[in-house]
């Protein structure tokens, strides 16, 4: 099993253990590839709920960029649905999950 597999198989448990989610897996391998090299960064790999700037980052790279929604409260609410669901007091939220419940979120899996 490629460490990236391996890595995906990590995300699917984390979507159904802490988010209650059952995962399409088919989404969420290429959710994890649209990640690019950043799952294999320890800090890029996960992103922090209570830091500003990396939310911020989430909404304009991910949000604004990749799935082409528009600025405003709605892209707020849906992060802090994602981050509220994920736990927010778990340390580790994998990137690749919190763009995976954001696609969700707003029907953008045609994105992929």
């Amino acid at each position: 099993m490629s460490k990236r597999d391996e890595l995906i198989v990590k995300y699917a448990a984390d979507l159904k253990e802490k988010c209650g989610v059952t995962p399409e897996m088919d989404l969420l391998t290429k959710v994890t590839i649209g990640c690019g090299p950043s799952i294999y960064n320890k800090d890029a790999a996960t992103v922090s709920g209570s830091d500003d700037s990396e939310l911020a980052t989430v909404k304009n790279n991910f949000l604004i960029k990749k799935l082409g929604l528009s600025d405003g409260p709605k892209l707020d609410e849906a992060i802090d649905s994602v981050m509220e669901t994920y736990g927010k007091s778990n340390r580790n939220k994998y990137r690749a999950v919190v763009y995976y419940m954001l696609t969700k979120h707003f029907g953008k899996e045609s994105i992929y």
